[in-house]
């Protein structure tokens, strides 16, 4: 591809032509009879609409990542993972374990919306943004995620997507899961599950463990390096009980324990100081949430009351002593019901969704150069419609509006459309909609004497929409997806000197995903995506830390009846722009990174049913590359070790 990419036809007009065409294909086709074709995308999705549906009807573009891709892709770092997802750009700086960012189609990290078993954990104390950094793959049971302005369903955060990570809960006879790895830089992997479940409850819970003595993240500036090692200790629960037909309670609880380390920054930026200062910084993260379902009308109307809370604390230590505190927790209560109705002798079902929520959110910090101690309350109301003919075509329309108590009120919407042909075997899906980024508390209020905040900052805004086909051939073998992404963002906020401004102009990003899937046969699973993404900001300045080109390819091959499992993948980024800073970060200048190419490989072989033994190669080329300026990444790295399971 040349790297020029234009699109001379008006969004609008785009997007009501393919609307008309849903429409008008439903018409033409919605009455004709498929005879021995099954439903394409059977799998059910809870994050795409306020109620769980289908995948093949929902018109957002989504991906999923199940835990059998996990245990097929032997990948034990989320982030990792979620380089195998089209649209998103994975930044990480430092070693395995620091601060890690995630973009969705070309939108700042702190517009992309994170949850944890319907929790929102984005941090409230500083730039609402979720560090990805510590989170592990371990007792995940599915990862959701949602490109697009989701506003409409989520509030503030989700300009870019959503990212839904679920975590697995008992089914069946009790069970100990155990799993340990060892291998490069002193790295240790470790986890251990019990779950089950009986008639009306279930059960899971979960310890994860994680160490590595790291590697220098300045071993490309020609001085003296030290390693930098990170470890982390995360505790799940969920547990569930059915106490009678038509009422269901939920508890889930998350505890992570999170110490990294790195070497200070001088005012020459990208120079990592090894000598000047020891620094490490300690996360603790508590997050629960309380759910009651009560559904009534042989299940067609449904209530829901959720309580959630996520609280995070972060300590920075140099040479020992705590230089900087912050603490942000996020309370969430929420009243939803849910109401199906279809017609008598009716192929059409109607589903009405109404939701009603009180958010605040707490942000404190504490240091030598002054403190601060902030709140804000939000209540959120929407409604969302939905209607499905037959097995073919589905839309969606939903409203929301936010009422703040600090900033200016946001409507926001969004609306959607899928249509499957299960004779033709291809799926038409498209999406628009509005995204707000309200301002955190730290742009609002500042934390220090030297940095002050403002109170009039607008919310952010933005407009996207997307466009994609969906086509299956060889009998369902072979699944690929094409999608066309466009978003617009207005009032970005951005520190100036002392404060925070919102900027003007728009912020303009589109690009193509693709992706593909082939099992040849069962024994034999190929998947890859390719993203192009071109997105400017309001100076016609290409964006920072958005490579234009984005792949990744994992090829999967087991043998001897599955016991022996073998697993190929390779990451492809792009060049990419980014700042570099000097003069205590007064002033700055654009650098250019290099491409990369990360090739992994890994095995296992299932010794008895209930026993494996592991090993894979990260970076087996040993490439050299930075995703962040100044911050060098890890080269080749083995390890090895075992996974095993049995009853209680």
């Amino acid at each position: 591809m040349s790297g020029t990419f234009c699109l001379y036809v008006q969004t609008r007009n785009i997007f009501l032509f393919f609307f008309v065409c849903l429409i008008y294909s439903q018409l033409v086709f919605g009455s004709a009879t498929a005879q021995q074709i099954t439903t394409v995308l059977p799998e059910t999705v809870v994050s795409a609409t306020l109620v769980p549906v289908l995948s093949s009807r929902v018109g957002s573009s989504i991906n999923v990542v199940t835990s059998e891709d996990i245990d097929r892709l032997k990948v034990h770092s989320v982030p990792k993972l979620l380089r195998k997802i089209p649209g998103l750009a994975v930044r990480r700086s430092g070693v395995l374990g620091s601060f890690t960012q995630v973009r969705i189609r070309g939108a700042e990290g702190n517009h992309t919306l994170v949850l944890i078993d319907g929790v929102e954990v984005n941090n409230p104390s500083g730039a609402s943004e979720f560090d990805f950094g510590s989170l592990r793959s371990a007792d995940i049971e599915r990862i959701e995620v949602l490109r697009g302005p989701q506003s409409s369903i989520y509030g503030s955060d989700a300009v870019g997507g959503v990212i839904n990570i679920i975590m697995k809960r008992g089914r069946g006879p009790g069970k100990i899961y155990l799993s340990l790895e060892g291998g490069s830089d002193e790295t240790i992997n470790s986890a251990t599950s019990i779950r089950g479940s009986g008639t009306n409850y279930h059960y899971s819970l979960g310890i994860t463990g994680f160490s590595t003595a790291g590697h220098s993240i300045a071993e490309n500036q020609g001085d003296e390096t030290e390693d930098d090692g990170n470890k982390n200790l995360t505790f799940n629960l969920k547990a569930g009980l059915k106490p009678s037909k038509n009422l269901e309670i939920g508890i889930f609880s998350r505890h992570v324990r999170d110490k990294t380390e790195s070497d200070s920054q001088p005012a020459v930026a990208g120079v990592i100081n090894t000598k000047e200062a020891d620094e490490e910084s300690l996360l603790r993260q508590n997050t629960s949430n309380l759910t009651l379902r009560y559904k009534m009308l042989e299940d067609n109307w449904e209530h829901l009351l959720t309580v959630g809370k996520h609280k995070i604390k972060s300590d920075s230590f140099t040479n020992g002593h705590n230089s900087f505190e912050t603490e942000g927790e996020k309370n969430k209560l929420r009243y939803q019901t849910n109401f199906f109705y279809k017609p008598f002798n009716s192929s059409i079902t109607h589903r009405l969704t109404f939701l009603s929520e009180k958010e605040t959110e707490l942000g404190k910090t504490l240091s030598s150069y002054g403190n601060t101690n902030r709140k804000i309350t939000n209540y959120g109301y929407l409604g969302e419609y939905g209607i499905d003919f037959k097995d073919q075509a589905s839309f969606t329309s939903s409203y929301r509006h936010d009422n703040n108590d600090i900033f200016k009120n946001s409507d926001t919407f969004r609306f959607t459309g899928s249509y499957l042909s299960k004779e033709l075997r291809y799926r038409l899906h498209t999406s628009y909609g509005k995204g707000v980024k309200n301002p955190t508390l730290f742009e609002l209020f500042g934390s220090t004497e030297n940095y002050k905040g403002n109170p009039s900052l607008k919310p952010e805004s933005s407009i996207g929409w997307d466009i994609g086909i969906e086509k299956r051939l060889f009998e369902d073998g072979l699944t690929i997806d094409a999608t066309y992404f466009k978003n617009q963002i207005t009032d970005l906020i951005q520190g100036s000197g002392n404060t925070s401004i919102n900027l003007s102009g728009e912020t303009r990003v589109e690009g193509i995903e693709l992706s593909i899937e082939a099992k040849v046969f069962d024994e034999f699973i190929l998947s890859g995506q390719y993203t192009y993404t071109k997105g400017k900001d309001s100076k016609g300045q290409q964006l920072v830390r958005r490579a234009r080109h984005l792949a990744s390819l994992n090829v999967s091959r087991s043998f001897y009846a599955g016991r022996l499992s073998l697993d190929l993948g390779i990451d492809y980024n792009g060049k990419q722009n980014d700042i570099q800073f000097s003069n205590y970060f007064m002033d700055k200048k654009y650098v250019t990174l290099d491409d990369f190419f990360l090739l992994d490989v890994a095995a296992s072989y299932k010794i008895t049913e209930n026993f494996s033994v592991i090993g894979r190669v990260e970076n087996l080329l040993n490439e050299d590359y930075e995703e962040v300026f100044g911050f060098s990444e890890a080269g080749i790295g083995a390890f090895i070790g075992f996974r095993s399971e049995f009853g209680i």
